[in-house]
């Protein structure tokens, strides 16, 4: 039986380096979709995908079928030849609050302390999601290189994100009263009542915002994809996706500057 199959499956995804995240997303529905139809065919693959109203769930569970469907083509077994027939649904993406310059100055009015005042910077410095930013230690900061070290991030890879002079103040300023252990002593659910405290957006607007002030001040796409620790250029584009033309202009402009 195919379900018997999905934890290799997910070994060699890990192993291949993508998001551990979606791959856990993939085998819950998965699981669903062989406990429902132990011996799948095209056939109820598009029945279970129907049986759904929302558009998202439809497409969720077809990227699920197809991709477990290329791993078993490529490892030589057999029971889903058809997942390539599996459709689609075409989702259209919205527009999502993008974090702005003006929204980091009104938020540093409204902080009251030094760890909230490093939470805003490092929102605005970093874009790290609002885990990895819990999940921040003293000793995961290099003051003197300027950046701090991701150890758990959604991919399961380690990275680095740098650091801008006022993020380093603020976080230097905080590291007086700490010398090990977590840097913020917040949990997750902590920063995002926080925010809404202060009235700032979410961290995830706050994230969408570093990428889009990082393209308009010149940084490469490539550059971006290994700070954010996105394997595509497809989140580059998920995440700018209202503001592309805006960001065509600007780089135009950059240019004719310059001549």
């Amino acid at each position: 039986m195919l379900i018997h199959l999905l934890e290799e499956f997910r070994l060699d995804w890990h192993l291949s380096g993508r998001a551990h995240r979606t791959v856990d997303l993939y085998i819950r529905d998965l699981t669903k979709f062989f406990v429902l139809h132990p011996e799948p065919s095209l056939a109820t693959a598009k029945a279970w995908l129907a049986s759904t109203d929302s558009l998202t769930v439809r497409r969720k569970r077809g990227q699920a079928i197809r991709a477990f469907g290329s791993w078993c083509t490529k490892t030589g077994l057999s029971g889903l030849e058809w997942f390539n027939d599996v459709p689609l649904v075409s989702g259209q993406v919205r527009p999502q609050r993008t974090a702005t310059e003006t929204d980091y100055r009104a938020a540093l009015k409204e902080v009251r302390c030094d760890r909230d005042k490093a939470v805003i910077e490092l929102l605005w410095s970093c874009g790290l999601r609002r885990c990895e930013l819990a999940g921040l230690c003293v000793d995961d900061v290099d003051l003197s290189g300027g950046y701090v070290v991701i150890r758990q991030s959604k991919s399961g890879k380690p990275r680095i994100a740098p650091l801008s002079p006022s993020a380093s103040l603020a976080v230097r300023r905080l590291m007086r009263m700490r010398s090990d252990g977590s840097l913020l002593e917040m949990s997750s659910n902590a920063i995002r009542l926080m925010l809404q405290r202060v009235g700032a957006p979410s961290a995830h607007a706050w994230r969408r915002g570093w990428a889009v002030a990082a393209l308009r001040a010149g940084v490469s796409e490539a550059s971006l994809r290994v700070v954010a620790g996105w394997s595509s250029g497809a989140m580059v584009s998920r995440y700018t996706v209202a503001l592309k033309e805006e960001l065509a202009v600007d780089e135009f402009n950059r240019v004719w500057r310059h001549h």
